[in-house]
């Protein structure tokens, strides 16, 4: 489950790019060309020159104040190498490209931000590839250390984080496996390993070399940050499967980690699998282990894309970054890690409205305080990524990950804040998350004339001839070694009594239930089509009409009152009977008199016992049904109304004057959350979901007598548009008056909360007309059927009605969850409790929006 909780206080937060991808400039002020552009102009010739990027070089001021914005304690950046030296080896550093990084890092600590300094992302001095074959050529490490040795000497006194290597896994194995990154060699995999032979040698050497010379002093720490994906089992306890799981992560992960975390060796795995695989001698082994002071880790799409370079095994990739943390924690013997790298990513043409990544961010950082908090994993820092759009990689400008928009076609090149900078920036200043929307448990109790109730759908009228001991004279004889079957004994007659209410075996059974529950209320609905099988008057069951009144009366005797739905129509069952359905159904207004004479007959029937009653359960998901324009859902849903009105009107003109009862509908009543509460275009849209959902049947009854000038203005607009052909039914003054307060109580189905998008959408079905999406936020609990649990909905759906429709009594009509336990439904207890627990807030009317 989420977890609301804060962060360590000493926790630290920053946010991360890479030079290659956001500096631009690439031939400036003497910059040397690195492998990427060059491979940028011979390979991606599709794309924008990285010129076109977000210009970090000369907007230097730009990047520092989003920096400012964020508010976070440090900034992972990287040194473009052939920016100091444009041929790679260290000589006279380039005076321009020395004074750009000291810049950067002075002003960073004026701020009180950390420098967390990569000395290589990837972008490999091109003259360096060229003469010795890039990191192919065991010649390349020395000179990585003597690029380094300078980084340390002119920037050490001011960096406390050292990154040596951002990710050797994507180098060696896209750089010179499959090819996708520069150099964009598609080489042996003897060639991917070499070069991962050697990154790791360049690593521990540098390493040693800040150890010996640097660290003392300096007081800094070093690592190398190292990327993976994590991998599920098919089946959580197949030993197979997750044996090929521990292969995979051995593969990707390991192949780094095993060495500088753990032993100084390879994983077996690569070592059995591979024979060409390097070998480590024993002084080099020692060497290599434990060149580390924390453990950097970066988790996110370049980790997974393209899937099918990565050696799967048959098993599930996950985006569980908790798991993963466990895994490391578990091999490398509970190490310091920094999340050096996590977040997603977003199509080229989403701007500031990047609301999947704020879940995205969500998930993942709530995973890392899980990890920190139940698994005492020590995480002590996190970097989102990245700070503002650029250059990614192999996708050119197709994809977005910056916390910050950039126009790069623009000449300001201005970096506006996207939701998720706005997101991150709440999270930071909270360090960690706190419900906005809960409230403290109340311990209250409910008021002494509070309903408790059970509902269920139709209930099928039992046929006395299932029970026929009592009624039958007959004698039988069972042959029980012969045929099994019973036979009548001619010319014997017993006595009989007459039928009772208890001869039916399945209300007893019912009855039973109800007693152990000790419910106030009972709600069930009857079948319309069984009891008028033509739809009329014409033809009425009476043993069907008896069964329901065995049913009511045989309740009042445990103290439970029936609240009795007349109609309750399903997406699998219509529920009309037959000629009424092959007539066209609620299509036609004579469906609407006929079940106003079908209520007068159960009024009539059962008016003396129930006093509770619902002519319809959610017409307002009739549109599940009436689907083929949105012309045909809003004229169904008309004359559903007009059905419901004509019933009501008939109960308070003939029957509530001595039944004394009261009589609603039972409207389908989700709450709508804006999915990202940082667009007012997802506000509207929330609100324009609760219009159209429950104000579409609310308003006419309970406020207007007319549907919501919010859904007749949104319809007329689209029409203006010329992107739909929708018209409401206009109701005649006849009647806005049958309809105008046509309930004595507002009843609602209440399930989940939706997280509503504004999107536009063009077509002829009535959910086209509204312009919405949902999105599924991944990190609620979420029943099989991927309804999310979401408490507080239901308190604010209360707070709405009594804004919207002022003080009337309310009757929750259905509530609750699927758990597919068997007898253990943690899940439902779980959700009831948290339900109740909000109506009784709302009982008491605490605002769902206050922290009070």
């Amino acid at each position: 489950m989420f977890l609301y909780d804060a962060f360590p206080k000493e926790f630290l937060w920053g946010v991360g790019t890479g030079a290659f991808q956001v500096e631009g400039s690439w031939r400036k002020d003497g910059k040397g060309s690195s492998i990427w552009d060059h491979f940028i102009h011979s390979e991606l010739r599709d794309a924008d020159s990285t010129d076109a990027s977000s210009d970090s070089y000369t907007l230097l001021d730009k990047d520092l104040s989003a920096l400012d914005f964020l508010g976070v304690t440090f900034y992972q950046f990287s040194i473009s190498w052939s920016r100091l030296f444009p041929a790679g080896v260290v000589a006279a550093p380039s005076e321009k490209g020395l004074q750009y990084y000291n810049t950067l890092i002075d002003s960073l600590l004026y701020r009180n931000i950390d420098p967390v300094v990569t000395l290589y992302h990837w972008d490999l001095p091109l003259m360096l590839q060229e003469k010795y074959g890039g990191w192919k050529n065991e010649s390349v490490i020395d000179i990585f250390n003597d690029y380094a040795t300078f980084c340390f000497q002119t920037f050490g006194e001011r960096v406390k984080y050292w990154i040596t290597i951002h990710n050797p896994y994507l180098v060696a194995w896209h750089g010179y496996g499959t090819g996708i990154h520069a150099p964009g060699e598609r080489g042996k995999m003897t060639t991917v390993y070499s070069v991962g032979h050697n990154l790791i040698k360049a690593h521990a050497k540098v390493w040693h070399n800040y150890r010996k010379h640097f660290q003392p002093y300096q007081k800094g720490m070093l690592s190398i940050v190292l990327g993976s994906h994590w991998i599920e089992p098919n089946k959580s306890e197949d030993a197979l499967d997750i044996s090929k799981c521990q292969q995979s992560m051995e593969r990707v992960l390991g192949w780094f980690a095993k060495p500088i975390h753990g032993d100084g060796d390879y994983p077996e795995e690569l070592k059995n699998e591979f024979s060409f695989l390097p070998r480590f001698t024993e002084d080099e082994k020692n060497y290599i282990k434990g060149t580390a002071d924390f453990f950097a880790f970066s988790f996110g799409p370049n980790n997974f894309k393209p899937p099918n370079t990565l050696p799967k095994m048959g098993q599930n990739l996950s985006l569980n970054l908790r798991e993963v943390l466990n895994w490391i924690k578990l091999e490398y013997n509970s190490p310091r890690i920094l999340i050096a790298e996590n977040g997603w990513f977003t199509d080229s043409h989403v701007k500031t409205d990047d609301t999947t990544a704020i879940y995205m961010m969500k998930n993942f950082i709530n995973k890392v305080l899980q990890a920190i908090k139940y698994d005492n994993i020590d995480v002590f820092g996190y970097t989102a990524w990245s700070l503002l759009d650029g250059f990614e990689w192999q996708h050119a400008y197709n994809i977005r990950r910056g916390l910050f928009y950039v126009d790069f076609k623009s000449e300001k090149k201005e970096r506006i804040p996207k939701s998720s900078a706005l997101y991150y920036k709440q999270i930071i200043g909270e360090n960690g998350f706190f419900p906005r929307e809960s409230t403290p448990s109340l311990q209250a109790q409910f008021s002494c004339d509070f309903s408790w109730g059970i509902t269920e759908s139709v209930l099928k009228a039992e046929s006395m001839a299932s029970s026929p001991q009592f009624c039958d004279s007959s004698l039988y004889l069972w042959n029980v070694t012969g045929d099994g079957l019973l036979h009548k004994v001619k010319g014997v007659k017993l006595k009989t009594r007459p039928a009772q209410c208890t001869d039916f075996v399945s209300i007893k059974k019912q009855l039973d239930l109800l007693e152990k529950m000790k419910v106030t209320h009972y709600r069930f609905a009857l079948d319309w089509s069984l009891i008028l099988p033509n739809g009329d008057l014409s033809v009425v069951n009476r043993q069907v009409l008896r069964y329901y009144r065995c049913m009511i009366s045989e309740a009042l005797k445990l103290n439970v009152q029936s609240m009795v739905t007349l109609y309750y129509p399903t997406h699998a069952y219509l529920g009309l009977p037959g000629p009424l359905l092959q007539a066209g159904g609620w299509l036609n207004r004579s469906t609407a008199y006929a079940f106003q004479d079908y209520a007068a007959l159960c009024f009539q029937e059962f008016g003396d016992l129930v006093k509770l009653w619902i002519t319809i359960n959610e017409p307002n998901r009739l549109g599940d049904i009436y689907n083929r324009s949105s012309n045909d859902t809003y004229w169904a849903a008309h004359n559903l109304l007009i059905a419901h009105a004509m019933a009501w009107k008939i109960y308070d003109e003939q029957y509530r004057s001595f039944q004394y009862g009261k009589v609603s509908l039972s409207l389908h009543s989700d709450w709508a959350e804006p999915a990202n509460p940082y667009f007012e275009s997802h506000s509207k849209a929330a609100n324009r979901f609760l219009q159209f959902e429950i104000g579409w049947f609310a308003d006419p009854i309970f406020k207007t007598g007319d549907y919501p000038a919010t859904m007749r203005d949104y319809i007329n607009f689209k029409n203006r548009k010329g992107v739909l052909y929708s018209s409401l039914p206009s109701f005649t003054s006849e009647e806005k008056e049958l309809v105008k307060g046509a309930a004595d109580f507002y009843a609602l189905n209440h399930f989940t909360t939706r997280f509503v998008i504004h999107e536009p959408q063009n077509g002829s079905q009535y959910e086209f007309d509204r312009d919405i999406q949902f999105l599924q936020d991944i990190t609620c609990l979420s029943s099989p059927s991927r309804l999310a649990v979401v408490p507080w909905g239901v308190r604010k759906v209360l707070r709405w009605i009594k804004k919207n429709y002022g003080d009337i009594d309310i009757y929750i009509t259905a509530n609750g969850i699927d758990d597919q336990s068997l007898d253990n439904d943690e899940l439902r207890n779980y959700y009831l409790g948290k339900y109740v627990q909000e109506v009784l807030k709302g009982e008491y009317m605490i605002d769902p929006s206050s922290p009070e």
